[in-house]
Formats: C-alpha cells, structure tokens, sequence
C-alpha cells in the first residue's frame, strides 16, 4: 500500500500523477477516472479544442472553452478531486491557457516543454505549481528564477527521465548511446537542489519521479531511491476510460519493443512515439509549409517545419492509424489488453492482480 503525499493544503491519497497526454488523449474521461481512485487526474491543456465547430477559424477560444468544460466535469461530478492541467511552456497561448484552467478549478498547473520561469507570475498563488524537469540543471533555474522575482518555489516537482513519451527534455544523441542519468540519479539531484528552497519558504517539496516506471515493484523501487511518488501517462492509454479513440488504444496493446522509437517534434524536442507508416514517412523528408496554422507552438515555423505536430496528433487521437503520431513511453510494448483505471490503480498500490 502507497502512502498519501501531503502537498501544501492538499493531500494526494494515491501517490500517483496520470500524466498528460495531449491532443484530447487525456481530458476529463481518464482524470476523472483517477481522481475517483485517489491519484491526481490531469488534463493537457494541448489543443482541447480539436472537436469544438469553431477551432479551424479560432483555435485559442474553442481551446478555453473544451478546456474549462472538461476542467469543470471533473469538479462537478468529483468534488474532491485532486485536478491538475498539463500546459506545455511552447505552447503559443501559455498564459491564456494556465489562467484559463484557474478559472475552472484546476488544483494545479504541471508545466514543462520548456522552462516554467514565470509561471508563478500567470497563477498569483490561485494553484498549486509543479514544474517538471529532466536535470537537476533545469530545477535550479527555475527554483533561482522563482526565488529572485516571485518570493517563491515550487509546490511539487516532476522529474522525467530519458524514458519518458511524447516531448523529451534530452537530446537525442544522448538518447541514441544511452548517455543521459538515470531517472534515480535525477531524482537525487533534483532533491538536493531543492533543500535550501524548502527550508528558505519553510515547506516540503514532494518529488514526482516519471519515465519507464510500470508496475508496482518499479514504484517502489523509486519511491526507495527518493521519491515522494509517480507521474505515469503511458499506463492509462489502454484503459476503458482513457479518452483517446479505440484504435489508438490498440495500437498501444499491438506495440512492440522495436516498434518504439524517436521523433523529430517540430518543437525542437526529440519525442518518443510508435514507428507507423506517418513516421517513417517523414524520416529523411524535407521540411514543408503548413497550410492554415493553428499556432500551437513557439518553437515551430509553419512556412519551413517537418510537419503539423497537432494535425498529427489529432488524426492519432481520431483514430487515424496510419496518419496520425502516437506518443508512447518507453514500456507500452508490456501492454497487452484494455483494461480500467480503477484496476491499473489497484495494481499500481500492490493491492491485486489488474483485470482485464
């Protein structure tokens, strides 16, 4: 049995973050799910909007209102929900999106692709802040930035490994020859860079370990090495309540280990993702011009880019096998068949065997 976190004024009763998995592959269906089973649901507040009739011509407005609708479902029919957003610091609208998840109800903002330094600035201690890192070099950064502007630190802390999904914060050729930390590694570093912020403002900073963990027995392992607890994302995918298409579940169940593999993002990220037809298509292909930006990302230029990063996920999300760009960690090949959120949560805490 997993013990609950204490994180400021609330209190995680499973230590156990669902990751955010954007576009629409993660909204209020799977948060709510595992709000119910006493982890933290969190919703990508990535391009929400896809299904909203007005998104082609005004993508930032039908994107605040799917996302203050899914925000609001949680809290209405999960009262003491523990809700977190995942807002990408690319994101185009960075700050209209964290604002608008506040107004909603968000309990907390998770926020990384990128360097969250003024994220205390956007949330005027209305939420609850993590941001999430993958080197002890990024949490100071950050820590210093919010110590020196904002009078403040983090609440919690996510650290995510080189076997993470979806955007990675390593680069790839460290990826490739298996250079980078260890997660074990990172969640010490990042433990002690947060001493002096943890006693300065006199609180306890949870950390988050993500990337590669699994099962139960990997969950105790980190937890043992120094962790407070888990961000999984990959693990929810297959479930019933997960919002992505049925097609794009199977194609998490169907994965095998050599059908993971990296992405070139036009976020300037290296991403993780299954190696379908859409990826090995664009694999030594020249960039192109994107008709009809949606301005989703800074980092992106649509007149010279590899391809539409949310016109891919959105056809993945859709259930577009062929077409679409499937984020996935490094272990959905370990996922055989569709299961639910309240048994992959009970597994998670060693308390049974997961039904299928």
């Amino acid at each position: 049995m997993l013990k609950p976190v204490k994180i400021q004024n609330k209190v995680l009763q499973v230590p156990i973050i669902q990751g955010g998995m954007g576009i629409g592959v993660s909204l209020s269906g799977l948060a709510k799910a595992v709000c119910k089973e006493g982890g933290m649901g969190v919703i990508s507040a990535a391009m929400p909007g896809f299904r909203e009739p007005d998104f082609e011509k005004d993508p930032v407005q039908a994107n605040i209102r799917a996302l203050q609708k899914e925000i609001r479902i949680v809290k209405e029919e999960v009262p003491n929900s523990f809700l977190g957003v995942n807002v990408m610091v690319a994101s185009r609208h960075y700050e209209t999106y964290v604002k608008a998840s506040i107004e909603a109800g968000a309990d907390a903002i998770l926020s990384g692709a990128g360097l969250p330094l003024d994220l205390p600035k956007y949330v005027q201690n209305k939420a609850l802040m993590a941001p999430i890192v993958s080197s002890a070099r990024a949490c100071r950064l950050i820590c210093r930035r919010w110590d020196g502007h904002h009078q403040g630190a983090p609440d919690f802390v996510i650290v995510e490994g080189p076997q993470a999904g979806g955007h990675l914060g390593f680069k790839l050729p460290d990826l490739e020859n298996e250079r980078c930390q260890s997660l074990e590694e990172i969640v010490a570093e990042v433990k002690k860079e947060l001493e002096p912020f943890q006693e300065k403002y006199a609180k306890s900073i949870p950390v988050f370990a993500a990337g590669g963990i699994f099962s139960h027995e990997d969950i105790v392992h980190i937890m043992e090495a120094g962790a407070d607890g888990v961000q999984m994302a990959t693990r929810f995918i297959a479930t019933r309540e997960c919002d992505a298409h049925p097609a794009f579940k199977q194609m998490i169940i169907h994965a095998q280990k050599e059908d993971i593999g990296y992405v070139k993002s036009p976020a300037g990220f290296p991403g993780r993702a299954i190696q379908n037809a859409f990826v090995k298509s664009r694999q030594g292909q020249p960039n192109q011009k994107v008709d009809n930006c949606l301005g989703c990302m800074i980092p992106c230029h649509w007149q010279d880019t590899p391809y539409c990063i949310t016109r891919a996920l959105i056809r993945a999300v859709q259930g577009d096998t062929e077409n679409g760009l499937f984020f996935t960690g490094t272990n959905a090949y370990k996922i055989s068949e569709i299961s639910d959120v309240k048994s992959v949560m009970n597994s998670l805490q060693g308390l049974g065997k997961e039904t299928k």
